[in-house]
């Protein structure tokens, strides 16, 4: 079963890649830039991520929680045991700036945890899959022509997370490219004091997690807001690299579908 739903969770999201791609390359696109009630930007481009993903996810019976979709009322919310956590696209701002950093991000949670995880970065063509029973992947070079691909069939091409890295870069540390806090700022220099040299990286939406599942960086604080939808699929993916997130005790693992879906404070480590 989890197999099938891994399946269709990758997917939808190299269709949805596909959809947000046919915008942003498009000369004559308009971006369409309109403000949700906490001001973040809104595009076409997520609009038709959402529709596609929706569509797919469907057949699954499995109730969605997505950034783009109707908030379900907690009261009925709270009775889900299971359900898709959504970003049709995380990282808008990266997208209006045509930085490449933006993904599609597609959890399955079950009892607030998040067991599997998709991550598709459609200008690089970079997908991100994991589901508990087998792991965490990184496939290169894949888009809407391999959606009718099984995870077994896909898991023969990729690599297996963590990478196997070169210890040459010392202590990495990911960031926010648009959300360096002060608090952030602080803990990095906490960092600095107990590591000697702390190389700082940055760049935009889950890929910050991504970047921690497969080694290239060594833990990644987030102490500025982000809301479920942004975390579920990269914690997933996380997980089953052997890693985690955690809140800032560093010890109580990030918890899923709650009354209110803004993340406290975490460290990806």
């Amino acid at each position: 079963m989890q197999n099938e739903l891994l399946s269709c969770a990758i997917r939808a999201a190299l269709l949805a890649g596909k959809d947000i791609l046919n915008i942003y390359n498009d000369p004559k696109a308009d971006f369409a830039i309109e403000r949700k009630a906490d001001n973040s930007p809104l595009t076409i481009a997520d609009k038709r991520s959402h529709a596609h993903i929706m569509d797919e996810l469907d057949a699954t019976s499995i109730p969605v929680l997505s950034e783009e979709g109707r908030l379900t009322d907690y009261n009925i919310r709270k009775g889900w045991k299971t359900l898709w956590v959504v970003d049709p696209l995380d990282g808008t701002k990266e997208f209006i700036k045509r930085n490449g950093e933006f993904t599609v991000n597609i959890a399955l949670v079950e009892n607030g945890i998040p067991v599997l995880g998709v991550i598709y970065v459609p200008v690089s063509r970079t997908l991100y899959f994991s589901e508990d029973s087998i792991g965490a992947y990184r496939i290169e070079g894949i888009d809407a022509r391999s959606a009718g691909l099984s995870p077994d069939d896909l898991m023969e091409k990729a690599d297996r997370l963590p990478l196997e890295q070169a210890d040459t870069k010392g202590f990495v540390v990911v960031a926010s490219r648009s959300h360096l806090s002060p608090e952030t700022e602080e803990y990095i220099r906490k960092l600095e004091s107990e590591y000697g040299h702390v190389n700082l990286i940055s760049c935009g939406s889950s890929l910050k997690i991504c970047r921690v599942a497969e080694g290239s960086a060594d833990i990644y604080p987030r102490f500025a807001p982000t809301m479920e939808w942004d975390t579920a699929a990269g914690h997933a993916i996380v997980r089953a690299s052997g890693k985690n997130i955690y809140l800032t005790d560093e010890r109580t693992p990030l918890h899923y579908n709650k009354e209110n879906l803004l993340n406290p404070w975490f460290i990806v480590k």
